[in-house]
This record gives structure tokens, sequence and C-alpha cells, in this order.
């Protein structure tokens, strides 16, 4: 079993041993990870980035879980394999943004 996939087990387990599943249905946690970036991007409103990784990394650390998790719960509930869903969009993004070696 994959690192990822033991993540989410991971993650399942938690929610199901709150019994939270009921609440995270695909468009609520596609809402709970744009909250959850938004909480992210407050780390880092109105100071420059070194600033907000000194003041605010635990934060941001937490934040950035959420997201993740939040992430994995839809992969998971829409039946999509993160890793190849990532690969995927890595091979079609080369594909429309080429490297460009003459400047």
């Amino acid at each position: 079993m994959s690192d990822i996939q033991n993540l989410i087990n991971a993650i399942n387990e938690f929610r199901d041993e709150r019994n939270w599943r009921q609440y995270h249905n695909p468009k609520d946690l596609a809402i709970s990870i744009s909250i959850e970036a938004a909480e992210l991007l407050e780390d880092f409103q109105w100071i420059s980035s070194e600033e907000a990784l000194k003041a605010n990394k635990e934060n941001i650390r937490e934040e950035i879980a959420d997201v993740l998790i939040y992430s994995f719960m839809l992969c998971n509930d829409l039946g999509l394999d993160v890793k190849e869903i990532v690969e995927e969009k890595i091979v079609k993004n080369g594909r429309k943004y080429p490297v460009n070696h003459n400047g």
C-alpha cells in the first residue's frame, strides 16, 4: 500500500471514529478546501513571505495539512487516485507550458 493510501486510510479512520462522514460530501469538501486555502493566505497577508514564515510557520503547516486532508478525502470519495491525477496533470502542464531553452 502506498504512503498516500496509508494517509487516506488514517484520515478516514479519524473521520469515521467521530461519525463525520455524514458531513463530508463532495460539495462540502470542496468548500472546505477553499476555506482552508483562504486561512493559509491570511498568514501571508500584508507581509513578505519571509516575515510570514518567521511569524506563522506552525500555522502555515497546519493550514497546508488541512488543505491536503480535505483534498485527499475528496479524491477518495470520488474514486480518484491522487498519484495518478497529479502525474497526469504534470504531463498535461508540460504540453501546455513547454520548456523554452531560448530565453
